[in-house]
């Protein structure tokens, strides 16, 4: 049987790896000369632990919440389907904004060539695998029905 806190945990895991491919790779380009790549990787790694720090929660929450006595019902079954999907249309539509705010970012006067570009750039990355991951999600939440071996009929 596959239920929704097992999806909540495959999502988790799945923001984990990005978040530690982020914060590798943005620990990389911090290390460069370049303003705009150290900028980039800034952000990366930043947003890395923060995407880390989303995914234990969550898949510490579905753990704790999995255990319930009443977990595989039906109804706790839909309830954790809906706010999830809905978390993550949520989560979708703040993607477009942090895409929407690196790209002035990046565009944004740097006469002091402080990496702002690369901040910037960064940030839509960021922004835009998110906004992948979320919607994809989503739509694979959509048309689930919670499937309970308690509530089949013999």
């Amino acid at each position: 049987m596959r239920e929704i806190f097992t999806f909540q945990r495959q999502v988790s895991q799945r923001l984990l790896l990005w978040s530690v491919i982020s914060v590798v790779v943005g620990g990389w380009l911090m290390r460069k000369d370049n303003a705009d790549q150290r900028g980039f990787g800034q952000q990366a790694a930043a947003w890395g632990a923060i995407d880390a720090a989303i995914a234990l929660g969550g898949w510490f929450g579905s753990q704790r919440r999995s255990r319930a006595d009443d977990a595989q019902s039906t109804e706790v079954q839909t309830k954790e389907t809906r706010n999830l999907r809905r978390l993550l249309w949520i989560n979708a539509g703040l993607d477009v904004f942090y895409m929407l705010g690196g790209l002035w970012w990046a565009r944004k006067d740097d006469p002091e060539g402080r990496g702002w570009a690369g901040h910037g750039w960064g940030v839509v990355v960021q922004g835009a695998f998110l906004f992948v991951f979320d919607v994809v999600h989503a739509l694979l939440l959509k048309d689930r029905q919670p499937s309970n071996v308690e509530d089949q009929p013999a």
